[in-house]
């Protein structure tokens, strides 16, 4: 299986960021994890970036906030397919990162997530590399069963709390 790259710009993502590697972890998605910065290390990011591919991974998670060009940096030195997450924060309380992240020019595409939406992005890393995993799509299939077995139960003990059963 492919791996998952997870990358932020600042250590103060990881509490957001931690979420899509428990998601990862949830699919048994292997991940790597890393710090790394669009502005404060530009030449690292895009070494790693240019060699992803080769290093087996399949798709890039990038989480930043405020001026965010993490994803569009990433997204601009390879071909894989690339997750932006804007994090909250900052004087326009992420609008600036989603912005930033969704905003790229033509041919250099960012799936962009809500703002803070680790956990999405992970989901959709996930869907991208169970394109070419039938196990993996497997236990896609069973989390939405999951889910919508859980949105049942809730229902039911909504309608047993309105005395509506």
């Amino acid at each position: 299986m492919k791996k998952v790259a997870v990358i932020m710009g600042s250590d103060s993502d990881w509490p957001v960021v931690k979420g899509a590697c428990q998601q990862l972890e949830g699919f048994s998605i292997p991940y790597e994890a890393h710090i790394l910065s669009a502005h404060r290390t530009p030449a690292q990011a895009a070494e790693f970036a240019k060699n992803a591919r080769a290093q087996g991974f399949g798709a890039i998670i990038c989480a930043a906030g405020m001026a965010a060009h993490l994803a569009g940096a990433f997204a601009g030195n390879c071909t894989l397919p690339v997750i932006g997450i804007p994090m909250g924060g900052g004087a326009m309380d992420g609008l600036d990162a989603l912005l930033a992240t969704v905003q790229m020019p033509s041919g250099i595409p960012v799936a962009t997530v809500a703002i803070n939406g680790a956990k999405n992005a992970a989901v959709l890393a996930a869907q991208i590399l169970a394109v070419a995993d039938e196990d993996l799509a497997a236990k896609l299939d069973a989390a939405r069963t999951a889910m919508a077995a859980q949105i049942a139960e809730k229902e039911k003990a909504l309608q047993a709390e309105l005395g509506n059963i």
